[in-house]
């Protein structure tokens, strides 16, 4: 872990602005070959790929509805009980993100825009050693409440039996009739441009590796994306009145995500600053992956010594962290105060877990500073609005002269004629 104060704020800055710039750089050249092969090569360049970078021989993509059903029907009943509960919390807080239509009228005009679902959308979910059906879960509802009339889950091929299953029963219950088994550069790249398999589709979300965030930056254009999300990160505000326990275990389960996690702890706490490390230490003794948490508290661990609140907020918006848990006394009063943050967790008993997995808001967040800003995945990313416009003969002749005085003013006459000829 890395300690700073009010005076070596400068280091703590410069490490965060490092840590961006190294997100991709470089990956251009490795990832852009693996996509023209998907393009040139098709199905057959997706076994081949996922052969050599799973280590996985298919011998069909696609996963059949009825192996969704059968690993419902053996699935743990606790298990999917968590999912419903999730379900119904994350369809509660989407449902009033739906964008409505509108239409201004006026005496012979009339302006307005359609609200519309994206026809088919893509969503990769991460997999392979690990199994993340909440990320199926927080991307699928949105797209189902928009309307999206196709969506297409692509996944890694699990390791074992118990991933594939966690998967594949969160899809049944979501009705999803169109998943594959492939992951990384080479499923983004058949999301985007199709194979004999797979037909390509309109929008591409859902997080990945640094291979697949490229990949999504290069296809972008040809299809739409939803982000480029970095390693997670969580920024706790503290003043030392919560148990430093659960600020601990709190950074402790964000860094568990991969060796780039980050965890910051901004504090008005002497105590507390002296004390986290060897809370931490504790706690990581009793874990059962230290292999996977040790490098990034090595690493990505910072505790900061704050001169009081008011501090802690304007560092917390410079830093514009993807979760951001307000451990003080009466958190909700500062809550109008952070400008910057991807999901904001208020109080002692609101673990960043539960918006990990259930409580609702969705956990696919902006990273890497980007709530600055960029917002949290919703129901309104799987919509697309198109502006319409009506003016009759008399509503056209009353702003004829301006008109025609506009096209002037920027040298495009042929705009101008196109008034003149009808009024």
């Amino acid at each position: 872990m890395k300690r700073f104060d009010q005076k070596t704020l400068d280091a703590l800055f410069k490490g965060l602005k490092q840590r961006k710039t190294r997100q991709g750089t470089g990956l251009f050249a490795e990832v852009s070959p693996l996509i023209e092969k998907v393009i040139s090569g098709g199905d057959k360049a997706l076994f081949e790929l996922t052969a050599r970078f799973d280590g996985v021989h298919l011998n069909q993509l696609r996963v059949d509805p009825i192996e969704m059903k059968q690993a419902y029907d053996r699935a743990d009943r606790l298990y999917i009980d968590a999912l419903e509960q999730a379900i119904v919390n994350i369809r509660k807080f989407h449902l009033p993100q739906v964008i409505q239509p509108y239409c201004l009228k006026e005496d012979g005009k009339q302006m307005g825009q359609r609200i519309l679902p994206i026809e088919r959308v893509g969503v990769y979910v991460p997999g392979g050693e690990a199994s993340y059906p909440s990320t199926l879960l927080m991307n699928v509802i949105p797209a189902q409440i928009a309307g999206v009339n196709e969506i297409v889950i692509v996944t890694p091929p699990p390791k074992s039996p118990e991933k594939r299953d966690s998967i594949l029963v969160a899809a049944h219950m979501l009705g999803i009739r169109e998943m594959y088994l492939v992951g990384g550069v080479q499923a983004i790249a058949a999301l985007a441009y199709g194979t004999e398999t797979i037909e390509p589709v309109d929008k591409i979300c859902g997080p990945g590796n640094k291979y697949v965030s490229t990949a999504k930056k290069i296809v972008f254009g040809d299809v739409a994306i939803d982000m480029i999300a970095g390693p997670s990160e969580i920024l706790i505000l503290s003043d030392g009145s919560k148990p430093i326990s659960y600020i601990a275990a709190d950074m402790i389960a964000q860094l568990e995500h991969d060796s780039e996690a980050m965890a910051i702890l901004l504090t008005t706490s002497l105590t507390e600053w002296q004390s986290i490390q060897g809370e931490m230490d504790v706690q990581l003794s009793k874990l059962k992956n230290q292999g996977i948490v040790s490098e990034a508290y090595k690493d990505n661990a910072y505790a900061v010594l704050c001169d009081s609140v008011q501090n802690m907020i304007a560092l917390s918006n410079r830093i514009a962290p993807e979760h951001l848990e307000l451990m003080i006394e009466n958190p909700e009063e500062i809550l109008e105060c952070i400008s910057s943050a991807g999901a904001i967790f208020l109080g002692a008993y609101t673990p960043e877990t539960l918006g990990d997995y259930m409580a609702g808001p969705n956990h696919t967040l902006p990273t890497t500073g980007n709530a600055r800003f960029a917002s949290p995945l919703g129901t309104y990313d799987f919509q697309k609005r198109i502006n319409y416009l009506y003016y009759d003969k008399k509503a056209l002749s009353e702003v004829r002269d301006l008109l025609i005085k506009f096209t002037e003013k920027e040298g495009l006459p042929g705009h101008g004629r196109a008034v003149e000829i009808r009024v």
